[in-house]
């Protein structure tokens, strides 16, 4: 009697696989980084994406397909300096969804709650990761998903994070958290995480930049 593993073994699957899928806000992860450091980060400080992927696949495991999406916005005049970026991204496995920063309000919210809501309707969908700090936007259609049964957890930094801490339903994972996503620790020293013995709080900008705005 057929035991319905197919005639090449046991054990081999006979459906498709389930999806585990990651949608990276690039716009919003790069303001809150940028607002954690006080200024641009240097390389430094710069999220490594490979690092990014193999959390994703260990989470996926061997049972689940992998996807890892990464959403941006062009400004214009900004093509020749997002173009490596974008090229590292997939060249790591990553696909990049670009859109033209037209507007203010052009950003790619939108586009991602569009592909998550297709991967969704598919129905193999296990498990959406948001890196995201941005809780208007994605906050009510997360926590919509965990109540159809998708696993959903939002990775980021904790103090631009309020909706997925504050939330009952929404998993979080602090960025930082993540096994080698950044070569040195970030400086994250606050008011809320101050020492025993006290710390630095260094300047967001020049003192040189009050010259700049007379």
């Amino acid at each position: 009697m057929s035991s319905g593993t197919g005639q090449h073994g046991r054990g081999v699957p006979t459906g498709p696989q389930e999806r585990v899928l990651l949608v990276w806000d690039a716009p919003n992860m790069d303001m809150s980084l940028g607002s954690l450091l006080g200024a641009r980060p240097t390389s430094a400080y710069r999220p490594r994406f490979d690092a990014v992927g193999r959390w994703l696949l260990d989470l996926a495991g061997p049972e689940a397909e992998a996807e890892a999406c990464v959403f941006t916005n062009v400004a214009p005049g900004s093509i020749d300096i997002v173009r490596p970026w974008v090229e590292a991204l997939r060249n790591v496995g990553f696909a990049v969804f670009a859109k033209p920063k037209t507007s203010e309000d052009s950003d790619v919210d939108d586009d991602m709650l569009a592909h998550i809501g297709m991967r969704s309707a598919e129905g193999r969908l296990r498990h959406v990761v948001v890196a995201s700090g941005d809780g208007r936007a994605f906050r009510e259609p997360l926590e919509k998903l965990i109540e159809v049964g998708t696993d959903v957890t939002v990775i980021g930094f904790r103090e631009y994070a309020g909706f997925a801490l504050a939330s009952e339903t929404l998993s979080f994972l602090d960025l930082e958290d993540i096994d080698g996503v950044f070569r040195e620790p970030l400086p994250r020293v606050s008011l809320e995480t101050l020492p025993d013995e006290g710390a630095w709080l260094p300047p967001f900008r020049s003192l040189r930049s009050l010259l700049d705005r007379r």
